[in-house]
């Protein structure tokens, strides 16, 4: 009688099993959409910083007919109170001062917020690493750049860029991609940046495969865009 019991008390039953098996698919399933729902989050932060930069950026122009950072009557506060000297009025955001003064002038005028009054500060065409005290936060711990270059994969002509700055997770931008583009790392009017200031090649080659797709397999958090709608 005693051996009896000890056999009908070893392992567990294909019920408990079950219910176990179906826990842990409960558990999994709840933390894997949790992550899609941050990550949902997250690309949609990064559209409307992106667009609200870009709307800005069109009123800017559409208002005082020129580009903000460019803005050459700006020098005597006439129409931009407030704003600190301007640029050169040539049509571009092409040098240090005037990629630093973009977001000075679109605060002096109104279209954005963020504490930007330092005129003394330069950042670089090429630049992923502008401090978010001088530069838009990119919701990553780097601020955002504008200016007139190519940081793009294809290498196409010089045009204003806004640069996303890094440190952000590759698949963030891929679907960001897909949602606003083409969703492809090396065309269209989004695309994954190449290295510049603050950002190297190795950290790059992290983001995109041999055969030109988002590096998704083996996903960095260290990535960064391109947007040339500008």
């Amino acid at each position: 009688m005693i051996m009896n019991t000890l056999n009908r008390q070893k392992g567990f039953t294909l019920i408990e099993i079950a219910i176990v098996l179906v826990i842990i698919g409960l558990l999994l399933g709840g933390v894997l959409k949790g992550q899609e729902l941050i990550n949902t989050a997250r690309v949609r932060a990064m559209n409307n910083t992106v667009d609200g930069i870009t709307a800005a950026w069109f009123s800017f122009q559409d208002r005082y007919r020129s580009f903000p950072g460019d803005y050459l009557t700006a020098q005597a506060n006439v129409n931009l109170p407030g704003a600190p000297d301007g640029g050169d009025g040539n049509g571009l955001v092409d040098t240090i001062n005037e990629s630093a003064r973009v977001w000075v002038h679109l605060e002096a005028a109104g279209y954005l917020t963020g504490g930007y009054t330092d005129d003394t500060v330069t950042v670089a065409a090429d630049a992923y690493d502008c401090a978010p005290t001088i530069c838009p936060d990119n919701g990553f711990g780097s601020g955002m750049n504008l200016a007139y270059g190519t940081l793009v994969q294809t290498g196409a002509a010089n045009a204003h860029e806004l640069i996303s700055g890094r440190g952000i997770p590759v698949e963030v931008i891929a679907e960001l991609d897909r949602k606003v583009d083409d969703g492809s790392p090396d065309s269209g009017a989004m695309q994954l940046g190449s290295a510049g200031q603050g950002w190297d090649a190795a950290a790059e080659g992290l983001c995109i495969t041999a055969a030109n797709d988002y590096e998704l397999q083996n996903p960095s958090d260290n990535c960064a865009a391109v947007f040339r709608n500008f």
